[in-house]
């Protein structure tokens, strides 16, 4: 008898097919939110039915975000979420330390009072999101407050590259299994911003190398091997 296929439900896959953009975001999303846990096998014919999408449109997503080096697609075992290793991890903080000076140095000289409501308003929704106990949305705001520096900053290749350490930063800090509490503190965000506000370049810059620094001493060895309910990250049941 042919298995019955299972409907998807609206906040997972819908009656008709999702971009490749969409499919991807949902599946960043859910790495920043640390419901993907590094090393994860995202199969082919589940994401398909997950996202009411072709098997053609699922590998598309799949090697983008393998380019991203968000995803390893190994041959004849298909693709995981990816786990840096100790040394790639090293090497992405270092990248980070050497980019978000600059994007701090830039977002500054071009700051306006726009700029400075959007970096508010981010504050107000971690502040909040931390009162309500969310932990899913404390961390990936956490990693979009970085997104949204080089976003303010204005240059689109820092944006694109920021978004991809941030999320192999998530991957990082799940699969070493670093506290939230102390990886990524609210006032060390709150200081960067009044910072900013005053034009103090310096003191910007350094307030995130010792941001970058606590979330890097933070990390610990403690990989997880459990296999993901996929179904259930996504909203299918």
């Amino acid at each position: 008898m042919p298995k019955k296929m299972i409907a998807p439900k609206e906040s997972g896959g819908t009656g008709r097919e999702q971009s490749v953009d969409a499919i991807a975001e949902k599946i960043s999303t859910a790495i920043l939110e640390h419901r993907l846990a590094p090393g994860t096998k995202l199969g082919e014919d589940r994401l398909a039915t997950i996202f009411g999408a072709s098997r053609a449109k699922v590998r598309e997503v799949l090697a983008r975000l393998a380019h991203e080096q968000i995803v390893e697609l190994v041959p004849q075992r298909g693709a995981h979420v990816a786990k840096p290793t100790i040394e790639q991890a090293q090497d992405v903080f270092e990248a980070r330390r050497l980019i978000e000076p600059g994007v701090l140095r830039r977002l500054i000289s071009t700051m306006d009072d726009f700029k400075m409501q959007r970096l508010r308003r981010h504050l107000e929704l971690e502040a909040d999101a931390r009162l309500r106990n969310d932990a899913r949305a404390v961390v990936r705001l956490s990693g979009e407050f970085h997104l949204l520096l080089a976003e303010l900053a204005g240059n689109s290749a820092l944006a694109r590259t920021m978004r991809e350490l941030s999320t192999l930063t998530c991957l990082i800090i799940s699969l070493y299994d670093a506290p939230t509490a102390t990886s990524c503190r609210a006032d060390e965000h709150e200081e960067i911003v009044d910072a900013i506000k005053r034009n103090d370049t310096r003191r910007a810059e350094t307030l995130m190398l010792h941001h970058l620094e606590h979330i890097q001493q933070s990390l610990k060895l403690d990989a997880s091997s459990d296999e993901a309910d996929l179904e259930s990250i996504f909203g299918l049941q």
